[in-house]
Parts: structure tokens; sequence; C-alpha cells
């Protein structure tokens, strides 16, 4: 085993291979807990790193099928290192730019696509000479048209797309939901406490769905003593030791 190579609990026996350019944040636990998995989806995880979304879906649901996309070698090593260790025999990960998923996956048949995507559009800000961190910050390999377009593609009649993004993105992210035929049905902000501006906008979305969008009560992370609220305790569950 790379001695470059952890492994962080995620509660209830699942763990998840980390490494130096691939590791997790707290937008992919919120994300993986907003897109409230059933058992029997069919997921698949667009930009998936160390396949932290999958894995915590994986520990709390039975899914039918998981198939973890990234174009990093190096994180889809990881996540299928991962997936040995749980056991997760339902779970693969290919590396693939996502716009050359055709044939590598099945199109029009799943019940569950994510992603976390990069927040920045290229050139915006300063980018990371390391190209791994620039490619998962910035849009450089693949831009939020693009995932968009090939979630929808992905997605079956009635299945959900679920994504988080910067809010300041949100209006192009919900015109390119619309644009690919995938109705926004719930919108959740989050902020760090009450009183700041939000920093992360959730979405879900259903393929060929009817109008109709419900916007839920914004997520604090943390209460005006700066400790987590009862809502951030009770998404990271069985993983909350780990932040106590």
């Amino acid at each position: 085993m790379d001695e470059s190579i952890k492994f962080e609990p995620l509660g209830n026996g699942v763990k998840v291979a980390v490494s130096k350019h691939h590791t997790f944040g707290t937008d992919a636990i919120l994300l993986a807990n907003f897109s409230n998995a059933k058992n029997g989806d069919s997921l698949i995880d667009l930009g998936t790193g160390c396949g932290i979304i999958p894995f915590v879906i994986m520990r709390d649901k039975k899914l039918k099928s998981a198939v973890g996309v990234d174009i990093s070698k190096e994180a889809v090593d990881l996540a299928n290192i991962g997936a040995r260790e749980n056991g997760f025999e339902n779970f693969s990960a290919i590396c693939s730019d996502i716009n050359e998923l055709k044939g590598k996956v099945g199109f029009g048949a799943n019940t569950l696509v994510t992603f976390n995507p990069p927040y920045k559009a290229k050139d915006a800000g300063l980018e990371s000479r390391d190209i791994t961190v620039r490619t998962a910050r910035h849009e450089t390999a693949g831009n939020m048209a693009s995932f968009v377009e090939v979630a929808a593609k992905l997605l079956q009649t009635g299945g959900r797309l679920c994504m988080c993004q910067r809010p300041e993105r949100a209006a192009e992210l919900i015109t390119l939901m619309a644009k690919n035929k995938v109705e926004p049905k719930r919108m959740r902000l989050v902020s760090k406490k009450v009183g700041e501006r939000p920093w992360l906008v959730l979405l879900e979305g259903k393929r060929s769905a009817k109008t109709g969008l419900v916007i839920e009560p914004t997520l604090y992370l943390y209460d005006d003593k700066g400790d987590y609220t009862e809502d951030m305790l009770n998404i990271y569950g069985i993983y909350k030791e780990q932040f106590l």
C-alpha cells in the first residue's frame, strides 16, 4: 500500500482512502445527505474524487449499483481501493472525461446522479500550479454546462440530479438544468451561521418532471457559541464523533 494513502473513517465500519490531492470537505458530506438516496437507486457520481459521496450513501443505503467517474487516475485508484476495503462489490470507479462516457456507463438508465463540480470558472481567480488541484477547483477539464448536460443524459425519466455550487452561480445552474429538461425541485442554502451570507447552494432536479420548486430552510453549520447546530449533528450522524 502506498504510504501516502490514508483511510478516513465514515462510521459503521466504512472508510474512504484519501491522499494529498484527493480528500473531501463538508460540502461533499452535505451533498451526500441532501441527495436523499433510496434503497435500490442506481447512482452515477461525476467527479467522484476519492469516492466520498457514493461511500457515504452506501454506508446507509443498499444501492442497486454505484459508479464513480473521475478524470484523475489517482482519484479512481483511491476510490477503487476504498471499495475493496469496504467490500462494496456493487461500486466501480472509472477514469474518463465526462464528455467521453458514452459506452462506458448506461445512459438514460440511472435513478440518481450527483456531482460536486469545480466551483470556479476557467480563468476566474488565481489557478494553482498543481494540475490536480487546478482541475478540482477550476473548470479546466469540464465546465458546469457539460456536467449538467451529461448528467441529464445519464438519468432515466423521473431520475434525480443532485449537486452543489456556490450561490453566485445558482441562476446559471438552474438555467442549465431547464435547458437539459431537468426540472429544479428542491433548493437549500447553506450558511456558516445566522447573519452570514450563504456559501453553498444544494440543488435537486428531476428529469422530465413538472414544475414546482421547494425552497428548504437555510442550513446553518454553527450556532452562536461556535458549536455545530442540531441540523449539522443530525447530518453527520454516526460520522459526527470525528468532529466532537
